[in-house]
């Protein structure tokens, strides 16, 4: 087998760095999985002939795995292997990518078996043993109907609703465990503090939270505090009299009066000054305020949420943020991942804005391109990925087919920068298992941390079981 190849099946972590970009804007990506390792060579080798990119894994766990971070074009996958079957696979597989290709190949080809997996989306089903032009004669069949019926596949992919919470979308796991958190805490009235990167959905966290609160029926109201001089933020948030200061002509609610009952968000609150924070901490302890330029007490009943794309605790190194008004906002903590980091997540997001921008349209994205939107490092995080996804649908004209001249410049480039260098074999050769073995000494320890020395927490990245983490652990001289 080629070292590449080898390579590609066991680091996955590798795979992530090199895979994401696009190899060739014509070159169909194909995972094949079998448990079988000499078809797996095999298949491999005949089907790189025959101008495949391919990528071979043993198991039904791993091809998910890879699925997550990669938009293949074609899977092909055995039926019966230990743990996940080859029909998960392929319901895992068309959940992430609805256009792509799947077919089965299995030792037991029965009639029920292909029926069942036809049902859930195989293109066809081939049965052990095969010959190599049997297999091609079905593959080719298959991209051709693909090709034409890609339209409507697409149409009946929907979004399901395990993976969004309040019109946040995600699959991921980190989604997973903040829709969690969100789901137990949003029926408290506790105070949030939500951190995170420009462009990760702070304010979208924050109505979401509102609209599954028991304070739904009341107002949401927010108010960006970067965006004001002190002044008349601080008119802003708790209103003012007539003749407070020059043009205020008549009495004027601030937003904590607005948000009576409901939920006040405040974005970028480390941007405000030290005499702000001061009040506004008195105002969250004691939830009563004066209006500026006027001395009677008024009295709120309101959930804060607060959110900043800041490093608190350097402000308070820093002495520009009150340390007691940080503890009194951070009674909940959520930090919001940026999309580099769960971009598994990215298809599911892409197909919500083709639908929002779409107007009714039914539009896909190619495959090639999916790669390139998942190679990119997307600094401005899901706010710059809705735009460029805008940006693509106005571009397309009347297309029913997003494809790479549509993404913007920089994202193209990104996929082009990430074309992988094939390994070179050493001419005298090398230790295969001493190889093998310090990829996964790599790939443990940045597991282990990533998690602190969790090691189920590690064993659940590494997608094994906790007493093989163990076992591995032992093996390589690391037991404690």
């Amino acid at each position: 087998m080629h070292l590449r190849t080898l390579a590609r099946r066991i680091d996955v972590h590798s795979f992530r760095r090199q895979y994401v970009g696009a190899l060739a804007p014509h070159t169909p990506h194909l995972l094949f999985i079998d448990d079988e390792p000499a078809l797996r060579e095999l298949m491999t080798e005949r089907l790189t002939d025959r101008g495949f990119e391919v990528v071979a894994c043993e198991d039904g766990e791993k091809a998910i795995q890879l699925l997550d971070q990669f938009a293949f074009d074609v899977l092909i996958t055995d039926l019966r292997m230990p743990g996940i079957d080859g029909v998960s696979v392929i319901d895992a597989a068309r959940e992430r990518y609805p256009g792509i290709i799947a077919i089965v190949i299995t030792g037991y080809g029965t009639v029920r078996d292909a029926v069942d997996a036809i049902k859930r989306g195989a293109s066809d089903f081939i049965a052990k043993p095969f010959q190599f032009e049997e297999l091609m004669h079905v593959l080719q069949k298959a991209m051709e109907q693909g090709r034409l019926r890609s339209e409507n596949a697409y149409l009946r992919s929907q979004l399901e609703e395990r993976y969004q919470f309040g019109g946040i979308l995600g699959r991921s796991r980190p989604m997973q465990e903040l829709f969690q958190l969100l789901e137990t805490m949003a029926r408290s009235t506790a105070t949030v503090l939500v951190t995170g990167e420009t462009g990760t959905g702070k304010e979208v966290i924050a109505r979401a939270i509102h609209h599954n609160s028991p304070r739904r029926s009341n107002r949401f109201v927010a108010l960006n505090c970067s965006a004001l001089p002190e002044t008349l933020l601080e008119a802003e948030l708790f209103g003012h009299v007539r003749g407070a200061f020059t043009g205020a002509v008549g009495m004027r609610q601030g937003r904590f009066e607005q948000a009576h009952k409901g939920t006040l968000f405040l974005d970028e609150v480390g941007t405000m000054s030290p005499s702000l924070q001061m009040k506004l901490l008195r105002v969250l302890q004691e939830y009563e305020f004066e209006r500026l330029g006027d001395s009677q007490t008024i009295k709120v009943d309101v959930r804060v949420i607060a959110a900043t794309n800041s490093d608190v605790s350097r402000m308070i190194a820093d002495g520009t943020f009150r340390e007691d008004l940080y503890y009194r906002l951070n009674v909940i903590s959520i930090k919001l991942p940026p999309l580099r980091d769960r971009r598994e997540d990215i298809p599911l997001l892409v197909k919500h804005f083709l639908e929002k921008f779409g107007e009714g349209r039914a539009i896909q994205v190619a495959q090639s391109t999916m790669r390139a939107l998942m190679a990119y490092r997307w600094p401005g995080n899901v706010r710059q990925l809705e735009n460029a996804v805008e940006r693509a649908v106005a571009l397309s004209g009347g297309r029913n087919e997003i494809d790479d001249g549509d993404l913007p410049p920089e994202i193209g480039n990104a996929s082009e920068a990430a074309t992988p260098t094939p390994h070179e074999f050493p001419e005298d050769g090398l230790d295969l298992p001493a190889y093998l073995g310090s990829i996964e000494r790599d790939l443990i320890g940045r597991a282990l941390d990533r998690t602190q020395g969790n090691r189920n927490k590690a064993a659940d990245l590494l997608r094994i079981k906790r007493t093989t983490l163990v076992e591995k652990l032992r093996r390589i001289g690391v037991e404690r």
